[in-house]
């Protein structure tokens, strides 16, 4: 998700969730090679377990950057094969690589040769005209013969010609019985369900057919879910509420001020936690408007709070 899930997205959703891994945008092998590399690949060490998501096709370069993050300290490698906008397909990664599985094979033992830290790919079912039983079945066990043990499956097409990245999240239908089946019939490889996935019961109804489910712009837009995944599904601890995420968020923003970040980079991924609760449009209207003033500090954040805290108390009443 790229320009999401950025570092401080990841510290965030971290203070709900302990158990679950979290995944930072896509990162081009050349961004990883030549760009620059702390703003790219810098995270805070509380972000464990942390995944880095790559997107290229160059195998020595993936191997490369496999090595980089290793030495990084990330605790998973995982290679986009699911992105399907023009600009990665003009750079021959991303969704267009479902065409290509043994490539994405080369790309992989490259990366599993370069590194001790596990490798993994995320995928389509399918591109285009492809027969989604056929092409995702072909790239899984090609990568798999390479070494690869978990794929993490958007149950969907990819159509590269006609649609934008935005109605590729809809248009193409859903078929989460294809993966189901993946499973069945690889069942010594992990699969992980994404797509579509739009709530935490749905995600654990999936945990039936599946290893694991990757929750995206659910878990961004509304966050709060994210605070019931380690007692739900892990079977650890206790909810975590708004109250207690933005407490165990405050040291973070604290010192990243401190260290002269703004606010409003913080906050903006913070605007759904309270999605559903009263007060919750004076949230995200205090943290948009006031947290994007020069010098905006943790005050902002205090007020805020204030507000939900106030409307919750008046419904109450």
């Amino acid at each position: 998700m790229m320009d999401w899930t950025d570092r401080n997205c990841r510290a965030f959703h971290r203070v709900l969730t302990r158990r679950s891994l979290l995944y930072t945008e896509m990162v081009t092998s050349g961004a990883v090679l030549h760009g620059p590399r702390e703003r790219l690949l810098g995270y805070d060490p509380s972000e464990h377990p942390v995944a880095l998501q790559l997107g290229g096709s160059e195998p020595a370069d993936l191997a490369a950057c496999a090595k980089i993050a290793e030495d990084l300290g990330y605790d998973e490698i995982n290679l986009n094969v699911g992105c399907p906008s023009d600009r990665v397909q003009s750079g021959r990664f991303g969704a267009c690589l479902m065409r290509e599985p043994e490539l994405v094979a080369d790309c992989m033992a490259a990366m599993k040769a370069a590194v001790a830290t596990p490798v993994t790919v995320k995928c389509r079912i399918g591109v285009d005209d492809q027969d989604p039983g056929e092409a995702l079945f072909r790239l899984v066990d090609l990568s798999a013969r390479a070494g690869v043990t978990t794929f993490v499956v958007h149950a969907r097409k990819a159509w590269l010609q006609g649609l934008s990245p935005k109605e590729n999240r809809d248009i193409p239908p859903l078929d989460y019985p294809l993966v189901y089946r993946l499973k069945r019939e690889r069942p010594d490889l992990t699969i992980v369900l994404n797509g579509g996935v739009a709530s935490l019961d749905e995600a654990v109804a999936h945990l039936d057919h599946v290893d694991g489910v990757m929750l995206g712009r659910a878990a961004y837009h509304e966050p709060g879910i994210l605070g019931s995944v380690d007692s739900r599904v892990f079977g650890e601890g206790e909810v975590v509420d708004p109250f207690e995420a933005v407490e165990r968020y405050r040291p973070y923003m604290a010192g990243r001020l401190a260290a002269g970040a703004h606010l409003a980079g913080m906050t903006r991924h913070m605007l759904g936690l309270f999605h559903g609760r009263p007060g919750a449009r004076s949230w995200r209207r205090i943290l948009t408007v006031e947290g994007s003033k020069a010098g905006a500090g943790l005050e902002v954040v205090d007020a805020a709070l204030a507000a939900v805290a106030e409307a919750a108390a008046r419904k109450a009443a």
